[in-house]
């Protein structure tokens, strides 16, 4: 085989892989719509969207918020798009600090919408899902949270036989996505637990209610 072989067969693997990754993000659009996420801000360095949902029970946050049943909050989701692509030899210092940068302007940034809609204004709760490995990475994940001001509040492990369907089929989802993006996947990916964490909006007010 020649080098000229081999170069033509590289492209077309790579045409291949950006019809699927095509394929995969208009899926994800198409789900997003359907649920209603939204992009709160067209700044480039925030990697969150945003879903307006109903608390199916009462929680209580660690500042005195009290989010009851039926109440609205904002869920935060992921922007895949614009979140910084992990190194194929793993998290560096240099992605990390990109990552944390990211992360405070999507804050500011939401602090910012959140004051200008009058319609958001009963919104007390920021929630947010993070994706995890491993149930052992939860203490990693909500001490690194907690420097935003979230906090990890426990879900009761008795999810539904349809509740575990429809986490599988978001693994799945999650895992074509970063495939599509990375072109690797740990392997873990499908085995993937949620870290639920939430931020009051007094905390949201707080820590990013001033644009840096």
């Amino acid at each position: 085989m020649t080098v000229w072989d081999l170069a033509e067969r590289d492209l077309r693997t790579e045409q291949r892989h950006s019809v699927v990754a095509e394929l995969i993000f208009a899926l994800d659009r198409r789900l997003r719509k359907r649920q209603g996420v939204v992009e709160y801000t067209s700044n480039p360095a925030c990697v969150f969207r945003l879903q307006i949902s109903r608390c199916d029970r009462d929680r209580v946050l660690r500042d005195g918020t009290r989010l009851r049943a039926g109440e609205r909050f904002a869920q935060l989701h992921f922007w895949n798009e614009q979140m910084p692509a992990i190194p194929r030899k793993g998290p560096t210092i240099a992605w990390g600090r990109e990552l944390h940068r990211r992360l405070r302007v999507s804050f500011v940034e939401l602090a910012q919408y959140r004051r200008s809609r009058p319609d958001l204004a009963d919104i007390q709760v920021v929630f947010g899902a993070v994706p995890s490995g491993v149930r052992e990475q939860f203490g990693q994940i909500g001490r690194i949270m907690a420097h935003y001001g979230f906090e990890v509040i426990p879900e009761a492990d008795c999810l539904t036989a349809i509740q575990r369907l429809h986490r599988w089929g978001e693994n799945i989802l999650i895992s074509m996505i970063v495939l599509a993006r990375n072109g690797a996947l740990h392997r873990n990916t499908l085995r993937r637990v949620r870290v639920p964490i939430y931020l009051s909006r007094r905390a949201l007010e707080k820590h990013f209610g001033t644009p840096a």
